[in-house]
Parts: structure tokens; C-alpha cells; sequence
């Protein structure tokens, strides 16, 4: 799948019939995914993936990959959580868990400056060039641990975890502004929520879960005790 004409074809696939039968219906969204090279924040290995509907794999062997969270989100998944999250031009973004940088291009697209965080060193570096070979130059990719945030730099409009967490944690919700959004996947298998939570005043936040879906964890987010004392 190398000439033009063929990866063309397969992006439009992708769009036609993954991405709008999971009602992915704003057309900005879609005409963004129909330019946005997703193939080029693939790995090589991976390539004939890139338009196909399912989780691919970053680094190492495809199990231990998913097993990390070290993968890309399925096509859909990602355009839905882009969609739903309504990211204005003006806003400044957080997203942790960074993987191969295709996320942070689609949000920078929409907004005016986005800071993702890696946790994974070899990762950051790679979504460095391939932000740098897309031409995108308002992401920052930092090499961290996301599940606190990163409060010096908050608070921000939008927050977006790129991948499952057991709960969300407080840390993250208080680095929004009042008016700002954080996504996550919420829960664990077998049923996970995407999870919409908006910050309506200073301690006061609504939460909506439209759909279910199922994502690899995200390191750092301790899973919550089993007890309760």
C-alpha cells in the first residue's frame, strides 16, 4: 500500500466505514482525518495498519504493546473523542499519553497550542519527528508522567487522556478552567465509558458518558484499592 492512489483509497475507507457509522458527522472532523497522514505516525513495522480498525501496536512485540498502552488508538476511537471534545482555536490543550504523535496533530489542528505528555522516552523522541516531519509546530512533547498533570502549566480549556484509566484522577480535574473539558475512557474491561467531564464552577464539574469502548491502560494511574475502610 505505497502508491498514491491506493493510500487515497484507503483513507477514504477508513472514513466511510469506521469512522462516520460511529457518528463522527462534523465535517471539519472528517475533512481534517481526510489529510491528516495517519500512515506516517505509524511504525514501519506497522504500516499496512494504518487504516485498519484496530489498536497498533508502538514499540516491542504487539502484546507487550498493548499490555504498556504503547499503541495508537483504533481510527474511530480517536476521531470520536476529537469530535466530542468541541476544541476551539483559541485553546490550550493538555494530552497525556502522547504515543506516536498522530492525537496531538489532529488537537493541534483545532487548537492554538497543545502540550502532550509522554511517560515513555523512546516515544516522546519519536513523536517529536513526526510532529516535526508533519509540519506541526504549536505541539510540545514532554517527556513525563501524565497522571498528575502538569500544574505549572495549568490551567487549561481542554484535557485529553489518550488511552484507559481506572477513575480520573482530582489532580487532573483541577487543572481545568472553569468552562474546560477533560475526555478519558473510564473503567475496565469488559465495559469501559468514555467519559466527558466539564468544569461548571470552582469545585463543581458534570460528567456525561455517551459511549462505551475499550482502550489499553495508561501508565502511572494507579488502579483504585479493592477495599474500602
Amino acid at each position: 500500500m505505497n502508491a498514491p492512489a491506493d493510500l487515497a483509497q484507503a483513507r477514504f475507507n477508513m472514513i466511510e466505514q469506521q469512522i462516520r457509522p460511529w457518528d463522527v458527522l462534523d465535517k471539519s472532523i472528517l475533512d481534517l482525518l481526510s489529510v491528516m497522514r495517519r500512515e506516517e505516525f505509524v511504525p514501519l513495522a506497522h504500516k499496512a495498519l494504518a487504516f485498519v480498525d484496530m489498536l497498533v501496536p508502538l514499540r516491542g512485540p504487539a502484546e507487550e504493546a498493548l499490555r504498556k498502552g504503547q499503541c495508537m488508538l483504533e481510527p474511530k476511537v480517536e476521531a470520536r473523542l476529537l469530535q466530542d471534545l468541541r476544541v476551539q482555536a483559541h485553546e490550550k490543550v493538555l494530552e497525556v499519553g502522547t504515543g506516536s504523535g498522530y492525537m496531538a496533530a489532529l488537537l493541534a489542528h483545532r487548537a492554538q497550542r497543545v502540550i502532550s505528555l509522554e511517560i515513555d522516552g523512546e516515544l516522546a523522541r519519536a513523536a517529536r519527528d513526526n510532529l516535526q516531519r508533519a509540519s506541526i509546530s504549536n505541539v510540545d512533547v514532554r517527556e513525563a508522567d501524565g497522571a498528575k498533570g502538569l500544574s505549572g502549566e495549568a490551567p487549561f480549556d481542554v484535557i485529553l487522556l489518550s488511552g484507559s484509566v481506572p477513575e480520573v484522577p482530582q489532580a487532573l480535574l483541577a487543572q481545568l478552567k472553569v468552562g474546560g473539558r477533560l475526555a478519558a475512557i473510564v473503567g475496565s474491561e469488559p465495559v469501559m465509558r468514555a467519559t466527558f467531564v466539564t468544569r461548571t464552577g470552582d469545585a463543581a464539574y458534570t460528567t456525561a458518558q455517551p459511549w462505551d469502548t475499550v482502550a489499553p491502560r495508561l501508565a502511572g494511574f494507579p488502579e483504585p484499592s479493592r477495599f474500602n475502610f
